[in-house]
């Protein structure tokens, strides 16, 4: 992937953390464009990492290989269009991590036979812990699927699904999820804080405790359920906090949680399109 030049349209968080990590990784700043109506913006991207900055969304396309679309949904259609004729001249790969637009309807306005993959990364990648699941429609060739795949996993893991609809289950799970996790700490921190904690300690213990569980999870071979059992004593204070959880409902609960996002992200996406 180093030999490759990279293009972003839309130069906001996720871009910027994008091209720190391809930075971090060994790609050569020299070989990433940026474009953004934020001169701002721009400015700051090129002082702090020393890319290529335009205003001019054509550029970036005309002097990569592969371009990612970095712009809110709301704007995608316009962007796309104003594209169109470059990209299919070029025939550079176009990865997209906007919400909610298929893969049908980029096609629409970038062209039929344009390589798309649409990607759904999350929030940590801001802090290079995020995961991605990509899928790639029929005309992305082999190399092109590991190119973007390699660009993805600058920000964390990255991993690809069998068809575009699943894209709405990984929304719910891991699109959304960091925020219920936000919410399980949320209610712990209120809850140490009624058991007599200083809100100071509170949040650290439940921070530190949240970062621990999360690595023993990522480096064992056991299941949740599994580690779950192993912490848990018979008669202790464990079982007792997770018989409260059973008991009111925490497993359904989950489940139509996750099942109320994957229907909005499915909903949204409609609105979307036929707007």
């Amino acid at each position: 992937m180093k030999t490759h030049k990279i293009g972003f349209i839309g130069g906001g968080n996720m871009a910027s953390s994008l091209v720190s990590g391809l930075i971090a990784s060994g790609h050569a700043a020299t070989d990433i464009w940026v474009s953004d109506v934020n001169e701002a913006a721009l400015a700051t991207l090129a002082a702090n990492l020393g890319i290529n900055t335009t205003s001019h969304n054509a550029d970036v396309v005309a002097a990569t290989d592969v371009v990612v679309l970095a712009v809110k949904p709301q704007a995608l259609k316009e962007v796309a269009c104003g594209i169109a004729e470059v990209v299919r001249q070029q025939q550079v790969l176009v990865v997209s991590i906007a919400a909610g637009i298929s893969q049908h309807g980029l096609a629409a306005w970038l062209g039929a036979k344009v390589p798309i993959v649409r990607c759904m990364p999350n929030t940590p990648a801001l802090v290079l812990t995020g995961a991605t699941a990509l899928h790639a429609n029929s005309y992305v060739s082999a190399k092109q699927r590991d190119l973007a795949e390699s660009l993805m996993r600058a920000v964390g893991i990255s991993l690809w699904v069998a068809d575009e609809s699943e894209l709405d289950a990984v929304t719910a799970v891991s699109g959304s999820g960091p925020a219920y996790f936000f919410l399980l700490m949320e209610a712990m921190e209120a809850a140490a804080v009624e058991l007599g904690l200083g809100a100071e300690t509170a949040r650290l213990l439940v921070q530190q405790t949240a970062l621990g569980a999360a690595k023993i999870a990522l480096e064992s071979p056991e299941s949740p359920e599994q580690l779950r059992r192993r912490v848990t004593s018979p008669g202790g204070t464990t079982e007792q906090a997770i018989r409260t959880f059973t008991q009111g409902g925490f497993t359904p609960l989950v489940a139509r949680a996750l099942q109320a996002a994957r229907d909005r992200s499915i909903e949204m996406s409609e609105q979307m399109e036929n707007s």
